[in-house]
């Protein structure tokens, strides 16, 4: 199957509906045409069968059907433009009278016409336009009249007015198609400057962007959209590099860490304490590099493709509970206050798996960052058909200026530049994106060395984003 470019398809397409325009008007203009020449035959004829049945008289008892001098007329001597040919018969259908210019020829009677029809026949090899009437004297019958006219002018006519229409409508779908073709070709160079712009667009090369059209027509919509899916494009690219940078340091330097306490391990031999301290020291971590894993793989699951979402009835304050179990030995070793505020039962509609991972971050991010002997506090509330989760904590807090920054992966606030203090910086990005499909508002107030507040609002009938 041939495939045509995009310009001639838009020719085509034009060429085929002005075609059947200019099909329909010619075909219009035939059809009046041939009406107004068959209306004036079938006029003429019928004022020479008026004409003829006005001679027609009876003498001596004789019926005489014609002045002698009407045979003598012009039209009825000669076979010239539109001649008429005349013919009277008897009730037998025998010839009585015939017009001097039929000659040898005579006007053929129809029985299978209707008396007063006109119809097209011919005579010899001439068409002709018939008429046959029937002949009363006195309401007698007495025989017929036939009356045609030739159709050799009028056929002519039309069949050459059919011809120039028949080369002009070819001739007229040419001219138009190189012209459609010419303006098709113009109208889309818009889409040929897209075409040459992404062909150089790589990976290496995103700052290339489509010029756009001075019009402002569905091209520069188009183009716009491009360069705007570019440009996230582009964000998008430097986020997976930036990202990927940073999990590669992230990864290799408990790596070093590790590789460095081994190797100072093994130049010489040491006594039992100090090998279980450096052992200790790099199980914890391997903790810390198992933790980065896990994360980064959350991260990744989020990013790479739809979370499948799973709802389901979800208790708070049960997982709330089980949080800070998990996190005992880290509060009984910080010497932190934990207290936990619920009147009554809190269920959801949501992921628990999801949820868990959220107030797991959210809870070991408030006691890692409180300071010795601090408080957390934990409550549950109902507002307005939403179920209301906060999480305070009187630590070391977060800088305003950082507040914006915090739920990018890695990134660890200034203020929680302390030695004794590690972490990945991408919990808060897991929390981030998890709220956000869960249709969770989350919120973050801080302030530095007065402490930290996370606002959860759950709806009561999750409705996740994609």
């Amino acid at each position: 199957m041939i495939q045509l470019s995009f310009k001639n398809k838009i020719a085509l397409n034009y060429i085929i509906t002005t075609g059947l325009l200019i099909l329909v008007v010619f075909s219009a203009i035939y059809s009046i045409v041939k009406h107004t020449v068959y209306s004036h035959i079938d006029e003429n004829i019928n004022i020479e069968i008026q004409n003829h049945l006005k001679e027609i008289k009876v003498e001596k008892g004789k019926v005489i059907l014609i002045d002698e001098e009407e045979w003598s007329e012009r039209e009825h001597n000669t076979v010239d433009v539109n001649p008429v040919f005349v013919e009277f018969l008897d009730l037998n259908k025998r010839i009585i009278e015939k017009a001097p210019n039929l000659k040898t020829e005579t006007l053929e009677f129809k029985d299978s016409v209707e008396d007063y029809k006109l119809f097209d026949t011919k005579m010899g090899e001439n068409a002709i336009r018939q008429i046959q009437v029937p002949l009363h004297i006195q309401n007698k019958k007495i025989g017929y009249i036939i009356v045609a006219m030739s159709l050799a002018d009028s056929k002519m006519v039309l069949n050459n007015l059919f011809d120039i229409m028949s080369f002009s409508f070819l001739a007229i779908l040419f001219l138009l198609f190189f012209i459609a073709r010419f303006f098709a070709g113009r109208s889309i160079k818009p889409i040929n400057a897209i075409i040459n712009t992404s062909k150089i667009i790589t990976k290496d090369n995103l700052k290339t962007r489509i010029p756009l059209p001075k019009s402002r027509d569905e091209l520069y919509t188009l183009s716009k959209t491009i360069n705007s899916l570019l440009n996230r494009i582009e964000d998008a690219i430097e986020r997976e590099k930036q990202f990927t940078s940073d999990a590669s340091h992230e990864l290799r330097t408990p790596l070093t860490v590790i590789k460095g306490t081994l190797e100072v391990l093994i130049r010489k031999p040491r006594d039992t304490s100090e090998y279980k301290e450096k052992i200790n020291y790099c199980i914890n971590e391997v903790d810390h590099l198992n933790t980065l894993v896990d994360q980064l793989l959350l991260m990744a699951r989020f990013e790479n493709q739809k979370q499948s979402i799973n709802i389901e009835s979800v208790y708070l304050n049960s997982i709330l509970l089980d949080v800070l179990t998990l996190n005992s030995e880290k509060i009984n070793k910080q010497g932190i206050n934990v207290k936990f505020d619920a009147q009554q039962d809190y269920y959801i509609q949501s992921d628990n798996f999801l949820i868990i991972t959220v107030l797991r971050n959210l809870i070991s991010n408030a006691i890692k960052y409180s300071n010795e002997s601090g408080q957390v506090s934990i409550s549950l509330t109902k507002q307005n058909d939403k179920t209301i989760c906060k999480i305070e904590d009187n630590g070391i807090g977060i800088a305003k200026a950082d507040l914006e920054s915090i739920f990018n992966p890695f990134f660890r606030s200034n203020s929680t530049d302390h030695p004794q203090i590690k972490g990945t910086g991408l919990g808060l990005s897991i929390v981030k994106r998890i709220t956000g499909l869960l249709n969770i508002k989350f919120k973050i107030e801080s302030e530095l060395e007065v402490g930290t507040t996370v606002i959860l609002s759950f709806p009561d009938n999750i409705k996740t984003l994609s």
